[in-house]
């Protein structure tokens, strides 16, 4: 099965898409690569989750990528005692003095815990602490290591262990928590290809986790603070992908400035050549909605235009009415998209110059070569994925086949723009991967008798990193015109 598009599907399993059948359907609906979301539900779900998506990866013959998303830490104010009316629940007035600090007691009208000395010490006069995903803003006019004084400026309801938010300050908070660790472990145990690490906020986050991680998964790093699009060159260039966590961002950062961000982070991935995905709210109105609206339908089609890698849903395909069809709105948003004859011009006009490396150069040549020729495809074989994800950053017009012997790098790549995965026989010599190459894009009608394909990999075969071979292939060519050497 391929796909029709560049741009690949993210979809968030849950209650309403936990069994095989409801995954397959998500699958041959257009889904690409399922995400275990590991904030709701325990090991033993996300194991279900994972042994379903396996056994659809086996009846449909095709590589299936799976995302574990980590929790991360959780930042949450104590309790409150119940008022007058029995509700544990206080409304805060605009410009009235409220603390927060150490004392478990259960809090009032003028105070209440918040559990975590960290933000306590780390707070400064002036700061924000945002309450219940934003709802509720204070201003900190005084702080010492075991309380906060702030004046309240955005009013309201405040309830118990609401989240808090601290978007001003780079906590001393590690991004992996125990719970985060042991999710880690049990997944990447399972065999996860993504592992999604949240409350990113510096390079050594993500060092530390790819200490743990081993080489087992791939590291996308979520960027959902503040301080993570400060820090975002050395982020990425730590991490193997990246995560545009809007929801978050949009709480602790002003909602106008979303926009143009996006649009720098999948700018920065494209040119390190490393996935990125457009994650929240995507089609928030389709979790109770058949249709969604029109400008959930622009948001996609912006992400797609800006050359993201993947689209994402969350609660849309996890628990809503109509996962399926949100499926199908982002296929048919995608395949407009990239029939338009403006996606081009735009894709184009955001390449960079290929970096003085024989790879980036083979790469590059191979897209100009199959733009010249008008060859069908562009064959890429690896080991680790690297000269596919080189390949996708020049996003060329034709499809690229991410040809490898290891099925654990052939699901890694599912996320990657435009790469139709290939988990071939293990190859000894070049020549057996055009042979290898010219019956795999005839059998997955990327090519017919006669037509041109390309085929990049390197010389000696079978080793990392070597890419520095390009050769024009045509499909049904005696066996014996491969056969000139390695």
């Amino acid at each position: 099965m391929r796909r029709n598009r560049n741009v690949k599907i993210v979809a968030t399993l849950g209650p309403a898409s936990s069994t095989p059948e409801q995954i397959k359907r998500l699958y041959e609906t257009g889904v690409d690569v399922f995400r275990i979301n590991m904030s709701h539900g325990d090991q033993n779900d996300a194991k279900a989750r994972h042994t379903a998506v396996r056994q659809v990866e086996a009846e449909v013959g095709r590589p299936i990528a799976i995302l574990a998303d980590l929790q991360g830490p959780k930042l949450r104010i104590g309790v409150f005692a119940p008022n007058a009316e029995g509700a544990e629940e206080v409304e805060l007035q605009n410009g009235q003095a409220f603390r927060m600090d150490l004392d478990p007691t259960p809090g009032g009208p003028t105070r209440v815990n918040l559990p975590h000395p960290e933000i306590l010490s780390a707070l400064k006069p002036g700061a924000n602490l945002l309450v219940n995903d934003g709802k509720i803003r204070l201003r900190v006019t005084a702080a010492t290591p075991e309380a906060a004084d702030t004046v309240v400026e955005t009013g309201g309801v405040i309830s118990n262990r609401k989240g808090v938010n601290v978007p001003d300050v780079l906590l001393p908070l590690a991004a992996l928590s125990s719970k985060d660790k042991s999710d880690l472990e049990f997944m990447c145990g399972l065999g996860v290809d993504w592992i999604g690490l949240s409350f990113v906020q510096r390079a050594g986050d993500v060092t530390e986790a790819s200490e743990l991680v081993v080489g087992r998964a791939a590291i996308m790093s979520k960027i959902e603070k503040p301080a993570a699009v400060t820090n975002i060159d050395e982020i990425l260039e730590a991490s193997d992908g990246i995560m545009v966590a809007r929801g978050d961002l949009g709480v602790e950062l002003p909602i106008s400035s979303i926009p143009p961000i996006q649009k720098r982070l999948v700018r920065l991935s494209r040119n390190a050549g490393k996935p990125v995905v457009v994650a929240t709210q995507m089609l928030e109105s389709m979790i109770e909605a058949p249709t969604p609206t029109r400008a959930e339908v622009t948001d996609v089609a912006n992400a797609i235009y800006e050359g993201a890698d993947a689209v994402m849903l969350s609660a849309e395909s996890a628990v809503g009415s109509f996962g399926p069809q949100a499926v199908e709105t982002m296929d048919l948003v995608a395949r407009s998209v990239e029939n338009d004859a403006n996606y081009r011009r735009i894709i184009d006009a955001a390449r960079t110059p290929a970096e003085a490396r024989v790879p980036d150069a083979i790469t590059a040549a191979a897209r100009e070569v199959a733009e010249t020729l008008e060859l069908k495809a562009i064959c890429c074989f690896t080991h680790s994925g690297a000269t596919v994800q080189r390949m996708a950053r020049e996003r060329p017009v034709v499809p690229i086949m991410a040809m490898t012997p290891f099925q654990t790098t052939a699901r890694k790549l599912t996320i990657v723009w435009g790469a139709h995965c290939v988990v071939t026989e293990h190859l000894n010599r070049f020549k057996e991967a055009v042979w290898s190459s010219l019956e795999h894009a005839e059998a997955a009608e990327f090519a017919d008798h006669g037509d041109r394909i390309a085929v990049v990999a390197g010389v000696p075969f079978n080793v990392a990193g070597t890419t520095n071979i390009l050769r024009i292939a045509v499909i049904g060519e005696p066996r014996l015109a491969t056969e000139g050497g390695d």
